[in-house]
Order: structure tokens, then C-alpha cells, then sequence
């Protein structure tokens, strides 16, 4: 099984703002989360987010002591939830006694304390893609398979402006209980390329994007950085970028595309924002 695990430390925004391109890439983009038969990595002290990637391929793949010894337990979960979004072929996760078969942008959440978890793909000539995101709990809530249709879907934006969009909100208090973890999934309109317009920050939570569904010769200009300052990271298909609380986190795209977004931090109120406007971006 091929594997990696990566730590991104915290930066400041005065840090941030003297990196050159090639450092911003370095500390907030996470370049390959998916590799056939393997599970990739990246904790980050933002909250102490976890973002993983697992593709499994003709074996079953385990996230054993190696993941466990980076958060600090003798099992991943023992101190942790986690949430997760197939965006692969169907897929089967085990989780102790429980077999869960989650479908193509099927969610599932899995509660502090259990131990044993393993990923299968259902036919191995088209794997899953399993997007897993994993935040400090304080609580042990149930497991829950959440599909698309038992999402809240949400109409956003305007063709007008170029950001008609559709959010689903997955892991959500009005979905299913977690401790802090909040997990869902935006996808653009044909013809629309802006996402999350007028932009935002939240001081209480940090937020992760993972970017996919975009073609291959197409790429989504992200804009980084505190409302006045703000800097870019060149995304293509299935690469996330870890967004700090201090940190807008919008963009656009030379076609359309879709994007799982994630939040840990102070409080699970989705509307909790502090907008920024448009006038204020620099």
C-alpha cells in the first residue's frame, strides 16, 4: 500500500503575506490526496484537522498506528470523529461490527471511539475515493450513512453573477450530531465559475476545501488570505487547500467544477460568518 503522511504547522497572516507563490503552495495546498491502492495524509494544527485521501484498489485499506501515533492515540478515533465523502466508484467501509456501502457522494460520519476501520471498493476497476476528515471530539455520537437525497440542499448565487451554485450540507446539526466536525459539498452551475461570493472569514473555525470534478485542462484560481491582502493558489482536480480562520476562501474557475468543504473549530453554526464587502477586496 503506498502511503504518506504530512504536518502543515499554523502560519500568521503577516507570514503569509511575504511567501512567494511556490510557499503558498507549501503550507496551505495539499497537492495529491488520492493514489491507486494508497491513503494519503495531512494534519494540520488549524484545529487539528486531519484530511485524508484513501483509494483502495483490489485490497482493503486500514488507517493503523502510523496515522494514530500523528494525533496522539492508540487508534485513530479514540479521541476523534470523522466524515467522509465517496467521490469514486461505490464503496464499502467497515467500521467494528458495522458494513456501510456508500454510494458515489455518499456521506458517512463514524463517532468517537471506534477502533477498527477498513475501505474497500466495491469493483476495482472503478475504485473509491474516499475524502475523510477527522477533528478532536469530546463526545461519542453514532455512526450515520448520509446520502445525497438526506442532504439539505441549498440554492445559492445568481447566473447573473456567475456563481449559481447547489450546497449540500452533509454533516450538519440538522443532519446528524457530531461534535464539532461540519462537512459538505458545493457544485457549480454550467457557466458558473464563482464560488462562495461575497466572500467570508470565520475567526472561530477553520474550513478545508477539497477541488474536484474539475477537467483536466481547466484549474480554479483560489484567493487566500485576509480580506485586504489577499493572495492565490492555482487548484486542479482533487487538490485541497487548508484555509486558517484569518483566511477568505473563494474563487473561480475556467469552467465549472464542484468542491467538498470542511469545518472544525469553536462552534458547528454554519451561518456564523463575517462577510467582507466586495468594495474591501484587495
Amino acid at each position: 500500500m503506498q502511503s504518506s503522511i504530512a504536518v502543515r504547522h499554523a502560519v500568521h497572516y503577516t507570514q503569509s503575506e511575504a511567501m512567494t507563490g511556490s510557499a503558498l503552495r507549501e503550507n496551505f495546498m495539499i497537492e495529491e490526496l488520492f493514489s491507486p491502492g494508497g491513503a494519503n495524509a495531512v494534519y494540520t494544527h488549524y484545529d487539528r484537522l486531519l484530511l485524508i485521501g484513501v483509494m483502495p484498489y483490489r485490497a482493503a485499506i486500514s488507517l493503523g498506528e502510523d496515522v494514530a501515533r500523528v494525533v496522539g492515540g492508540e487508534f485513530l478515533l479514540e479521541r476523534r470523529e470523522m466524515g467522509l465523502i465517496n467521490i469514486g466508484g461505490a464503496g464499502i467501509v467497515r467500521a467494528d461490527d458495522a458494513v456501510f456501502e456508500v454510494g458515489f457522494q455518499d456521506a458517512l460520519y463514524l463517532g468517537m471511539g471506534t477502533r477498527n476501520i477498513s475501505f474497500e471498493s466495491a469493483d476495482p476497476s472503478a475504485p473509491a475515493k474516499f475524502y475523510i476528515n477527522s477533528a478532536p471530539a469530546h463526545a461519542a455520537f453514532p455512526a450515520r450513512h448520509i446520502r445525497k437525497a438526506e442532504a439539505i440542499e441549498l440554492n445559492l448565487g445568481d447566473g447573473q453573477t456567475s456563481n449559481k451554485r447547489t450546497l449540500y450540507q452533509y454533516i450538519h446539526p440538522d443532519v446528524v450530531e457530531s461534535c464539532q466536525l461540519l462537512m459538505g459539498m458545493t457544485r457549480l452551475e454550467p457557466g458558473s465559475v464563482w464560488n462562495t461570493m461575497p466572500a467570508h472569514t470565520h475567526d472561530r473555525r477553520m474550513e478545508a476545501y477539497l477541488y474536484f470534478e474539475v477537467p483536466k485542462d481547466a484549474f480554479v484560481v483560489h484567493l487566500m488570505g485576509r480580506p485586504e491582502a489577499t493572495g492565490h493558489l492555482i487548484v486542479r482536480n482533487e487538490q485541497a487547500v487548508i484555509s486558517p480562520p484569518w483566511s477568505v476562501h473563494c474563487g473561480a474557475g475556467t469552467s465549472s467544477y464542484a468542491f467538498i468543504w470542511s469545518m472544525a473549530g469553536d462552534n458547528k453554526s454554519f451561518k456564523d460568518m463575517d462577510f467582507v464587502p466586495m468594495g474591501d477586496i484587495r
